[in-house]
């Protein structure tokens, strides 16, 4: 591959270990008076339309995730049940241990860094307060944006925010979302985290056309940009 001068990470499943529902979500269907299995299948079959912001903001998603369920609950209770959801999809998210090391590693050699992610209104809430996001010179994320993975705009928009070309660009994920064959179409290069405990993870759209590299570990990223001369 040829040197780049910038890196965009996905972020679950990629910078996170492999997403499994906790206990936690079983909170916000209580609240709700439904089942969790019930909350569930609707989370999952609007995950596109929810992650592109269709729905509005974070409380009149809850709605609309409601009327879908047949339940009406107070103005009070949509509160509460974000805030409980917002606690679930925090208590579902683990950093890699490599995670930190890395983007600190790649932003020390002088390469940029960003995160493009599908995602809900409760990642743009809860990441700064992780550790990777100073080590983040850009972030993009499909419910503000309006779109969501493969399509190009969320690639082209994190390559614009750090000033770069799409072919100096290297996107990583695990390729949820066809993310990896969508980022080689905007003109980047792509790599697939295929780590082990991704066995489980929470995949909505595989993207099984992706045929280029494969890491077993985020610091598989160093090596692509510095390879080992062959003997």
């Amino acid at each position: 591959m040829p040197g780049f001068q910038a890196v965009l990470f996905d972020f679950f499943g990629t910078l996170t270990h492999g997403v499994r529902r906790g206990a936690a979500h079983r909170a916000t269907a209580d609240m709700l008076g439904c089942s969790t299995e019930a909350l569930v299948e609707v989370l999952d079959s609007s995950f596109y339309e929810r992650a592109s912001g269709s729905f509005g903001n974070a409380e009149s998603t809850m709605r609309w995730v409601c009327a879908r369920l047949g339940v009406r609950p107070s103005d009070a209770t949509v509160r509460a049940a974000v805030a409980t959801r917002h606690r679930a999809v925090r208590a579902d998210t683990r950093l890699r241990a490599e995670a930190v090391p890395v983007l600190a590693a790649l932003r020390h050699r002088g390469v940029r860094t960003g995160l493009v992610s599908d995602c809900t209104h409760e990642l743009p809430a809860f990441l700064p307060q992780l550790a990777v996001a100073p080590l983040l010179d850009a972030q993009v994320f499909s419910v503000r944006l309006g779109r969501c993975k493969p399509d190009p705009a969320l690639y082209l928009a994190a390559c614009y925010r750090l000033g770069q070309a799409p072919a100096d660009c290297l996107y990583v994920g695990d390729g949820d979302s066809q993310e990896l064959t969508g980022a080689e179409r905007a003109g980047l290069s792509a790599a697939r985290l295929a780590a082990p405990d991704l066995a489980d993870h929470v995949v909505l759209n595989a993207d099984h056309g992706f045929d280029g590299p494969s890491l077993t570990s985020l610091r598989g990223v160093l090596d692509l940009l510095d390879p080992v001369p062959v003997a």
